[in-house]
């Protein structure tokens, strides 16, 4: 399952941090997400570990629907995102303008 892959990566209190830190509509911010998770001091591997169960459909991409469920990743009781999250954090990361964060966009997020 998604969620034993990632907590071989994060800890449950760093998983509970980012949730934490965007429990309400509209208050997800990817930078603080990151960071509350430890994502931005694991290593390349890891980064791209995380970018692989992210992408459900393993199209090498992470789409603007896997992104809407990107919490639940963390937990399966997580919210969904907003819309202006989702286009908020896909614009971070899609580095090219095709509409999806592919696995530079996802390092250049993190770090």
């Amino acid at each position: 399952s998604f969620d034993m892959a990632l907590s071989s990566i994060l800890t449950e209190a760093e998983i509970a941090a980012g949730l934490q830190s965007c429990q309400a509509a509209d208050t997800f911010d990817y930078k603080t997400f990151f960071v509350k998770v430890g994502l931005n001091s694991k290593s390349k591997d890891q980064v791209a570990k995380v970018f692989g169960i992210l992408d459900q459909d393993r199209s090498g991409f992470i789409e603007e629907e896997e992104l809407k469920l990107f919490l639940k990743n963390f937990s399966a009781s997580a919210r969904a995102l907003t819309d202006a999250e989702t286009k908020a954090f896909l614009a971070a990361g899609d580095s090219d303008g095709d509409g999806k964060i592919g696995v530079d966009g996802k390092t250049a997020l993190i770090k």
